[in-house]
């Protein structure tokens, strides 16, 4: 089934230095941009992290810091970025709890102009959870009858994330063809930032989700805790968690 769409949407996926969104970086990313025409545009690139990659996960993806020496750096590459996922919508596997973050990070430390938040986000392993409760390699067979033969390559694994939405689509009547419907369906809570440090309630306002101010309202614990908002910027919390504060913060000052 061919996918129903309104925006172009891209595929992607990360190879990193490791799974700490604050503090490791992307060695590779690779996207398929599929666009409402039926054209795909398929980019791969292996990145300078500017640190070294530990032995340990380059055992599991296979880039070492010799791959990368002469690569460009995020920054370099991020308007070539900016220019592709700007106005798409966005899509992987497992994409919501790390990629996404990792990337958004990523696009802060670089100052580009891009607000991954406006975009619809597909996560197509929680489909495969809600509906089989699987991996990656096991998705790909299921749905595609297929072996991922080259698993932790990040074009190999983003083909594959595409590939599996759209047999999703074949083998689930009630999967409606339609991103909003997929971002909403495959969103775990509604994060207001990527971490989940904050999420919106039922009337739409900022809660906070951890701590000893869990569950209560952003913009009163700032106006009650006038410190709490300086931990906040000083703590090591992701920069997106940190830049929803501060739009709280001056929202609340209007």
């Amino acid at each position: 089934m061919n996918l129903n769409l309104k925006n172009p949407i891209i595929f992607f996926d990360l190879e990193t230095t490791g799974l700490d969104v604050c503090k490791d970086r992307i060695v590779q990313i690779a996207y398929i941009k599929v666009n409402p025409n039926g054209i795909e545009e398929e980019k791969n690139f292996l990145i300078n992290p500017e640190r070294p990659i530990p032995a340990e996960t380059t055992a599991i993806h296979g880039i070492s810091d010799a791959d990368v020496a002469d690569k460009p750096t995020f920054k370099e590459l991020a308007s070539v970025l900016v220019k592709d996922f700007k106005g798409s919508d966005i899509a992987g596997f497992n994409s919501n709890r790390f990629d996404i973050p990792l990337l958004a990070e990523e696009f802060l430390r670089a100052g580009a102009d891009i607000d991954l938040s406006r975009c619809k986000k597909i996560d197509v392993q929680t489909i495969f959870h809600k509906k089989e409760q699987r991996n990656l390699v096991a998705a790909y067979k299921f749905y595609c009858d297929k072996d991922l033969t080259d698993a932790h390559n990040a074009l190999a694994d983003t083909r594959a994330t595409y590939e599996v939405l759209k047999g999703q689509l074949d083998k689930y009547p009630d999967l409606e063809n339609d991103m909003a419907y997929l971002s909403d369906f495959t969103s775990h809570n509604k994060n207001v930032d990527f971490a989940g440090h904050l999420v919106y309630n039922e009337k739409g306002e900022e809660v906070i989700n951890f701590g000893k101010y869990k569950g209560q309202l952003a913009s009163k614990v700032l106006k009650d805790d006038p410190g709490y908002y300086g931990w906040i910027m000083q703590a090591d919390f992701p920069l997106t968690t940190k830049q929803a504060f501060t739009r709280i913060m001056l929202k609340s000052k209007m």
